[in-house]
């Protein structure tokens, strides 16, 4: 019988929902969709219940069936190694970065409906996807059936760069509209989806990309959305900027079931209809099949596994008993049970299980009950579905319930990624939480709520406080969470705090009902993603208030805080216990901070201890602020109102001001939350086009993009794996300094899979163990007898997979010894110590400028040996550093490197191995992101790769997973730098000396090139004079290498450090000081001699000038200073900085050929790392041939193909960094193509005389048959005399800090760059934007941390923070000036690839002002608010501790002062 609404309430105690039913939208209450009890039943039906036992499932609509399968593959493992479809990258490993997104389908046969979510295929386990549907990158659209229109628009937003990030980007997009369109929204307008710009936006925030700056990717996801201004978007190929009448009609029609989507499989639709028949009646309990049913009783297990009997699926709890206690598995060790596995992303597997029970399969764990108490959701459920169980729940519950039902949703909505949260389970985050101490917001939330669960033990099912059950010791495998309790809330729940003596007060001077207040919080290094919190807390109280005084009681409250460096989230008891029957007074609010100060307190060596106290201290004081007497005001504390309130009030302040009786006074001294601010990301870009040298000049799509976003494109781990192909992971030390002994492995499953070792002792005869580095010195390929530093190379085990390889590294057991041996030099201060340093040749060492002593004599003010401290930057390549080897004839060897440096990769295998150079062919097709770290480090893993395959005689791969990755590359130089200045009462600075520490690590690697480089980047003032102490010191941590603007980066930060430090001396405003110590043209040309080039070159002031004087400026300083005046807790800052940028532009081999069908191929030294560089080529090739008609009529672009570097066919190709190499390519190729040009013109000449116009078809025909020579090569050798020149660019920034957490808000970025005459606006618009990102990573966010052996310790997408796309600017906006034609430039252009990053600086200037604002306001020091040096990078703890980590006790303090 199919029952109506009235009979579901009637049975609302006991109703019970299935999982698969929820995977819906609707604005009904979730329990009222199943329309009868035999349908119910079906659902729990598993259809893994077959005979075959078969894995059946299908990718991109090809069905997939297999009878034997390694339990422990992951899908991603899967989709690379046994099918075609590689678009799906390996980027972390961890779910962390999106990569490998694809979309997994279910289908519910009760209703019909198709449920797309989704997932991280390289935490998804393939067994787990029986009778499943996978789309991938490729299934939605490729370069042979049609792209799908996400695709072009990606790349027609030039939203691709590298490449490897982007089709991950696509298929988050594609899931988010594909579950948008099927919402119950109104049908959007033709050609757009029902998706919203905000939904759009945060599609992808999960998503992380180190290269575009996510800009152009924003604007491509809102190109779908049905509320999108299509004029508000950026740079596309689609239309022009002022285009008239700019319509959805320019874009690639998007039409919601294109190319399947939305659909499922019609094969696997009948096999689940076919299992759930052979099931038979499924109203009876064992079906209608009395001798299957036999079967099944009588041997359980044999009829719920897989895989050889490896992974079992057990539908029911007896069911999984039976399995768990059975002979074969009881007491093993390396048996698993699964839900999502996504705990695995943080928690690594180092050995293999053997054996896997998938949970998910049981109804119990996955039902949500209903009743007058709760919801109760079963352990199983994953956490994208509790969030929407609470929320469709909460629709038809009380104001008080739906809000706190909605708010714990929304904090569960950032734990994680959204590809993370569609499989991840519930029970599984607390299982962590209770077992091994993850840091769990989901646990402190739900602990806030007063939730329960239910424990299966022995057959036993136990209800337990939530407390209770993260309090008792650590769950064995016997231990079983069944569900989760969270219950409903009502005015009075007296047992509420549980604390004796208090359980049943109710205030007897209340006269008015209690309130009900329920708050969540957390602080994390980012807000979205997997960002753990630095605290995390959850808050409810029930308030009363006297309606005569207007005070306010605190009836009962629970006070909850995690993450903190805790075993588990707590309750803060004795804080409960004094706030309970108090009136709530700015006394009474001080007290209880005291106490809670005593309470949280952080393990041993938990980092930022204190500032994680200060953090518990800030959310508790912006929770009970809006009742406290005296300090009460509007507060967006989203409140739980009085249940007897049947009104539905929207505006939460007006709940909190009609509930307890707040007034609007005072607005300046309470806290305004706006965490969940919901501004849209904007840009604006200002930029000219040059057709002078057509196509040169025009905003094209990169070359490759289309396949990049079909995940086409061939990355060198995307090339299949030659037969016979085995696999190479890294052993790397764990210590410093230390004879190596030898080395064993653990007894394990994954040390069986080891198929052989390599050594240092496997260099062959005549081989030298020694990486050629690209400046001098030189490191081992392996360390024999002594590791030098922690994560040094030590062996490469060899297996049969990679993932094989990778944990079977894992096992080795390292004989360590110090004997005789002195302690490790593991910082500046200890280098300094023992005077470990490196000599710096004269030809690098900066020259000095003007007579440093003179300069300070004249000075009016002195700051003598001021110190700042900058760290370290990890790449964070997506791609990690990748290699193939494949021995050859003849002792030769191929090795495909994804690096920066073919030729020296080329070399150092060839001198490893101990032959020719010849013999030796490195091939780099593209790279997926670079930054500098694909120079030295790529060379390593080639020539370890090359070694092994060597030794074994067959081909070795080797792709390093995230962690080794990061405790290998070493990233960025950190430096120490002390400096003395002195300066006039004007602000003119007379003189600067700066001694310089660099931490170069064990070798020299580029360090000692940084000097010169630092020194580039600290002349952009007019500092009169300058001198300057550089030390590279040799310390025992892996060699630090390039990294994006190596030396200038630092060097440009110094000079503004300084800036600022006399400014804040001389109170005057920083700008102030820049403007006046910015260079003439005489003072540039003596800093930069040889550099400065032509007056007019010199653009700098213009640009300053421009942001500093325009009556915008002046207009957005005031209001920040009249924003600060209002708002006590949030501060703004505004900063403008300039940079100066010098570049040397480098030799470099182009060679260009035309075919017999005229298409036209191109090589060059460069190599495609996604900064354009193929891109930028093409169209100079195009150009420089089509000169040879005077109208250029033939349009050449489509006919040009730029190849990849390979050290066979391309001689002294160099290595591609520096900013320049994309000019050079083009220059060599131009001249190439003239060569050509010359050859052919006598051709064309005399043709076009005998028959009128000719086409480039037929000259090239006729060309070939008089034996043209249609091939050209030249080297390119830059004038010494302009070879190096000068770049500019002012940036202005906005920021807005929040004093109680130190989170930092980028409100606004204007940028003004001078690009030349740029060769691609569209290419050079995406270095500018992308590296200006990667800047505010490292000077905001990317905390690099050792441990006291120093090896990394941030060695994930868990613990290092890149920006992503909720922390870059709210308003980003990039204009281009276009500056003067310049002869001795390539194509009047400029370089755009690294001077951008300094910019970023801006970020951190303008924090600092923030910073003084607060400091000013609280008086934070006896001294002067405003000296004060800000380290880089300027994280939540750093900001938090320069405003103060006891500002709100101080505070409160001085308010009971005044009171009193």
């Amino acid at each position: 019988m199919v029952m109506g609404v009235d009979d579901w309430k009637s049975l609302d105690s006991n109703s019970t929902i299935d999982r698969e039913t929820s995977n819906r939208s609707s604005h009904q209450p979730l329990l009222l969709r199943c329309c009868s009890f035999s349908v119910l039943r079906a659902l729990l039906v598993d259809p893994w219940r077959n005979p075959g036992r078969n894995l059946v499932f299908a990718i991109n609509g090809e069905r997939f069936e297999l009878s034997d399968v390694d339990p422990s593959t992951t899908l991603l493992e899967f989709l690379r190694t046994e099918t075609r479809f590689k678009g799906a990258k390996l980027g972390c490993g961890e779910g962390g970065c999106g990569a490998c997104v694809v979309l997994l389908s279910t289908y519910d046969v009760s209703c019909g409906r198709v449920n797309q979510f989704s997932v991280s295929s390289c935490l998804t386990l393939l067994c787990s996807i029986n009778l499943c549907s996978v789309m991938t990158i490729e299934g939605i659209g490729n370069s042979k059936d049609g792209f799908h229109s996400i695709q072009e628009r990606f790349a027609g937003f030039h939203a691709s760069q590298c490449g490897f990030c982007t089709p991950g980007m696509c298929m988050s997009l594609c899931s988010a509209l594909v579950n948008a369109d099927k919402t119950n929204r109104p049908e959007p307008p033709h050609g757009f989806s029902k998706i919203t710009v905000a939904e759009a936006e945060k599609a992808i925030a999960c998503n992380l990309c180190r290269c575009t700056g996510y800009r152009p990717i924003v604007d491509a996801c809102k190109s779908f959305a049905a509320d999108v201004d299509l004029e508000d978007l950026g740079l596309n190929s689609f239309w022009k900027k002022g285009d008239k009448h700019v319509n959805v009609n320019m874009l690639p029609f998007y039409d919601g079931t294109q190319n399947g989507l939305g659909t499922f499989p019609d094969f696997l639709k009948s096999e689940i209809e076919s299992s759930i028949r052979s099931c038979s009646d499924p109203l009876s309990e064992n079906g209608g099949n009395s001798s299957r049913a036999a079967a099944d009783a009588s041997n359980p297990i044999e009829n719920v596994k897989l895989a050889q009997g490896r992974w079992y699926r057990p539908s029911s709890i007896d069911e999984l008993r039976t399995i768990m206690f059975s002979e074969r598995l009881n007491g093993m060790s390396n048996v698993k049970l699964v839900a999502g596995n996504t705990g695995s992303g943080y928690y690594k597997e180092e050995d293999i299980f053997d054996k896997y029970i998938d949970i998910r399969g049981i109804p119990e764990l996955s039902v949500v009950k209903r009743n007058n108490r709760g919801i109760e959701i079963g352990a199983a459920a994953t956490i994208s579905w509790v969030i929407e169980v609470l929320r469709e729940e909460s629709e038809g519950l009380q104001l008080n319930e739906r809000l706190m039902f909605n708010k714990i949703a929304d904090h569960m909505n950032k734990v994680a990624t959204q590809f993370i949260r569609n499989t991840a389970s519930l029970g599984g985050n607390l299982i962590m939480a209770q077992r091994r101490q993850f840091p769990s917001d989901i646990a402190t939330i739900l602990l806030a709520a007063g939730s329960t669960v239910c424990i299966d033990v022995g057959s036993e099912k136990i209800t337990l406080s939530l407390e209770e059950f993260l309090e008792s010791s650590a769950c064995d495998s016997s231990t079983l969470l069944l569900s989760v309790h969270i219950p409903f809330c009502t005015p009075f729940i007296h047992s509420l705090s549980g604390i004796n003596g208090i359980n049943d007060i109710t205030n007897s001077k209340s006269t008015k009902e209690c309130n009900l207040l329920f708050e969540t919080y957390r602080a994390s290094p980012r807000p979205l993603g997997n960002a753990l919190a630095y605290l995390n807390s959850a808050f409810m109280a029930h308030i009363s208030m006297d309606e005569v005084s207007g005070d306010h009681f605190v009836e009962n409250v629970r006070l909850v805080f995690g993450a903190y460096g805790c075993e588990h989230a707590i309750r803060a008891k004795e804080v409960e216990k004094f706030l309970v029957g108090k009136t709530m007074t700015v006394s009474v609010l001080l007290e209880a901070i005291k106490l809670l100060k005593k309470t949280i307190v952080p393990k041993d060596d938990t980092p930022h201890s204190t500032y994680r106290s200060s953090l518990a201290v800030g959310f508790l004081f912006r929770f009970l602020q809006p009742i406290a007497q005296g300090l009460a005001g509007p507060l967006r504390n989203v409140p739980v109102v009085s249940c007897s309130t049947e009104e539905i009030v929207e505006d939460h302040n007006s709940i909190i001001r009609k509930s307890i009786g707040l007034n609007k006074e005072d607005c300046h001294q309470i806290y305004d939350d706006d965490d969940d601010d919901d501004s849209h990301l904007s840009s604006k870009q200002v930029l000219k086009f040059n057709a002078d040298y057509c196509p040169v000049g025009e905003p094209i799509k990169k070359a490759g993009a289309l396949v990049q976003a079909s995940g086409e494109a061939v990355f060198v781990d995307d090339i299949p794996s030659p037969k016979g192909c085995l696999y190479g992971a890294f052993i790397y030390s764990t210590r410093p300094l230390a004879h190596v002994k030898g080395f064993e492995f653990k007894s394990t499953l994954a040390s069986e899979k080891i198929i052989s070792v390599v050594s240092s002792k496997d260099i062959p005869s005549g081989g030298k163990n020694t990486v050629v580095n690209p400046v001098l010195g030189v490191e081992p390929v392996l360390a024999s007898n002594l590791t030098e530093y922690a994560g040094q190379p030590l062996g490469i085990v060899i297996a049969e997979k990679q993932r094989f390889a990778n944990m079977a590294a894992k096992q080795a057991i390292v004989n360590y010894s110090t004997e005789n041996l002195e302690p490790p030099i593991l910082s500046i201060e200890d280098a300094v110590k023992k005077s470990s340093f490196f000599e710096i040749p004269p030809r690098f060492y900066p020259k000095q400028i003007g007579d440093f002593s003179k300069g300070m004599e004249e000075a009016d003010h002195k700051i003598l040996s001021a110190e700042v401290l900058l760290g370290s930057q990890y790449h964070f390549y997506m791609e990690t550093q990748t290699a193939l080897a494949i021995p050859d004839e003849e002792n030769c060897m191929l090795v495909y490197s994804s690096t920066q440096i073919p030729e020296a990769t080329q070399r150092t295998v060839a001198e490893c191995l101990g032959i020719p150079h010849h013999n030796v062919r490195v091939i780099t097709r593209r790279v997926g992101g670079g930054f500098g770290g694909k120079v030295s480090k790529s060379v390593h893993i080639a020539a370890a790769c090359a070694l092994a395959a060597y030794k074994l005689r067959c081909p070795i791969r080797m792709y390093l997973d995230r962690k080794t990755d990061m405790v290998m590359a070493a990233g960025r130089h950190p430096m120490k730098v002390n400096y003395s200045v002195g300066f006039k009462s004007s602000g003119k600075i007379t003189a600067l000396h700066v001694d310089v520490f660099i931490n170069a690590g064990i070798s020299e690697d580029i360090s000692l090139l940084l000097p010169f480089s630092i020194m580039a980047g600290l002349k952009k003032y007019n500092w009169g004079s300058l001198s300057f102490d550089p030390m590279v010191c040799k310390t025992n941590i892996s060699s630090k290498s390039a990294m994006r603007g190596p030396g200038e980066t630092q060097g440009s930060f110094i000079a503004e450090v300084v800036i600022e430090h006399v400014a804040s001396i001389l109170s005057i405003h920083s700008d102030s000081i820049r403007k006046m110590n910015l260079h003439d043209f005489k003072s540039l040309t003596k800093f930069y001699e040889g550099a400065a080039g032509e007056p007019f070159e010199y653009t700098l002031p213009s640009i300053f000038n421009k942001f500093t004087l325009y009556s915008s400026y002046q207009d957005r300083a005031e209001m920040i200073q009249q924003f600060n005046s209002c708002n006590r807790w949030k501060k703004r800052g505004l900063s403008c900085v300039p940079i100066i940028y010098q570049v040397s532009v480098r030799p470099t081999p182009g060679k260009v050929g035309i075919l017999n069908d005229g298409s036209i191929i191109v090589e060059v030294g460069g190599v495609e790392i996604g900064q354009g560089l193929w891109t930028k080529v093409k169209q100079t090739a195009a150009f420089a041939l089509g000169q040879l008609w005077d109208d250029r009529i033939q349009d050449l672009l489509e006919r040009v193909r730029v190849i990849q570097a390979d050290t066979f066919s391309l001689i002294q190709g160099g290595y591609t960094a520096g900013s320049t190499t994309s000019e050079s390519s083009c220059e060599a190729v131009r001249l190439a193509c003239n060569i050509l040009i010359d050859r052919l013109k006598f051709l064309k000449d005399s043709l076009q005389q005998k028959m009128g116009s000719i086409s480039w078809d037929t000259l090239i025909l006729q060309a070939k048959t008089q034996a043209v020579n249609l091939s050209a090569s030249c080297y390119w050798v830059p004038d010494p005399s302009s070879n190096i020149y000068l770049n500019y660019g002012a940036a202005i920034s906005e920021v807005e800090i929040d004093l109680l957490t130190g989170a930092t808000t980028i409100l606004q970025a204007d940028l003004t760059y001078d690009c030349g005459k740029s060769l691609n606006p569209a290419i050079d618009l995406g270095q500018i934007e992308g590296s200006f990102v990667q800047g505010i990573g490292f000077f905001m966010s990317e905390e690099f941390i050792t441990n006291s052996e120093g090896l990394v310790v941030t060695d994930g997408t868990w613990t290092y923070k890149i920006p992503t796309v909720d922390t870059i600017p709210k308003k980003f906006n990039v204009e281009f000036l276009e500056s003067e034609y310049h002869e001795k430039r390539v194509l009047s252009s400029k370089a755009s690839g690294e001077p951008p990053l300094l910019l970023a600086a801006s970020v951190h200037c303008a924090a600092r002002e923030a910073i003084k604002a607060a400091r000013e306001e609280f008086n934070c020091t006896s001294a002067s608010p405003d000296i004060f040096q800000m380290n880089v990078p300027a994280t939540m703890p750093v900001i938090k501790e320069l405003c103060g980590l006891d500002i709100v006790e101080r505070y409160l303090e001085n308010s009971l002062f005044a009171q009193n």
